[in-house]
């Protein structure tokens, strides 16, 4: 019996390639083990990216922080509910800002809108109010003990979180976290609801705001230290928003600017 000749795929293969250019030839591919997860099924958060992960983290912890201060402030039997009160209000206020900005300033909106990440100053000053709260206490726990000065504290808290809110609600889409140094087209010099009553009232919530804290926890030193930064910070910002908004507004700012006060000390 005759045996046929095996037939060289590769090589007619190659000769056609050859005489057609339509025909391409791939090379032998080499297998690898498929990998079970892909890019998409990584997780990234708490690396400062603005992605929904670190968004939806961080609103979750600051209601759980939230939550957490507002049980051991009520339903704790502890004798310093002040903190409870703390923690829940520093909670709020970082959740607040994020939800102003994703109503009226849903283009500007980030990570960095629940200003936790404000700045290492800012983190340092809550720092060293709880360091002082917990070693005067420790040390000294009957001077902690809650009464008339914390509820003044609390009372300093509540009107600043809610002058801060109800700013920027009342300024929308004009409010912004950061002093803009260009007008905008639908930028507008707002003179209604609060802003008829003060020139700054964001500035004024967070102001009596972050006094009224070291009120309520009755950090002697820490209060000095905010009341100075406080003073100088705002004094500061201040002097050259008002500088940037007589640029932008001109006559308007200046008659609006000599009929509102910013209510706060030292500060015309």
């Amino acid at each position: 019996m005759s045996s046929t000749p095996s037939l060289n795929i590769r090589r007619v293969l190659g000769d056609e390639a050859d005489s057609d250019p339509n025909i391409q030839l791939l090379p032998p591919s080499s297998k690898k083990p498929s990998s079970k997860y892909s890019v998409k099924d990584e997780i990234h958060i708490f690396d400062g990216r603005n992605t929904p992960q670190n968004i939806s983290v961080y609103g979750f912890l600051l209601g759980m922080v939230c939550s957490a201060g507002i049980m051991f402030a009520v339903l704790s039997d502890s004798h310093i509910p002040q903190f409870g009160i703390f923690l829940a209000a520093l909670a709020l206020f970082h959740f607040l800002e994020y939800v102003a900005t994703a109503l009226f300033n849903a283009d500007k909106l980030s990570l960095d809108s629940y200003l936790i990440n404000h700045s290492a100053h800012y983190h340092a000053a809550h720092a060293a109010a709880l360091t002082e709260f917990l070693v005067e206490y420790y040390f000294f726990p009957s001077y902690k003990t809650f009464g008339w000065i914390n509820y003044a504290g609390l009372i300093l808290v509540i009107v600043g979180q809610a002058c801060r809110t109800i700013a920027m609600f009342s300024c929308r889409h004009n409010f912004s976290h950061h002093i803009v140094d260009y007008k905008e087209n639908d930028h507008v010099l707002v003179q209604h609801g609060i802003y008829s009553v003060m020139r700054h009232p964001s500035y004024f919530g967070f102001y009596w705001w972050a006094i009224g804290v070291q009120v309520l926890l009755i950090n002697p030193v820490c209060l000095g230290l905010f009341v100075y930064w406080l003073q100088k910070f705002f004094s500061e910002r201040i002097q050259y928003e008002e500088h940037t908004l007589h640029r932008f507004f001109g006559q308007e700012w200046i008659n609006y600017k000599s009929k509102t006060p910013t209510l706060m000390p030292f500060i015309a």
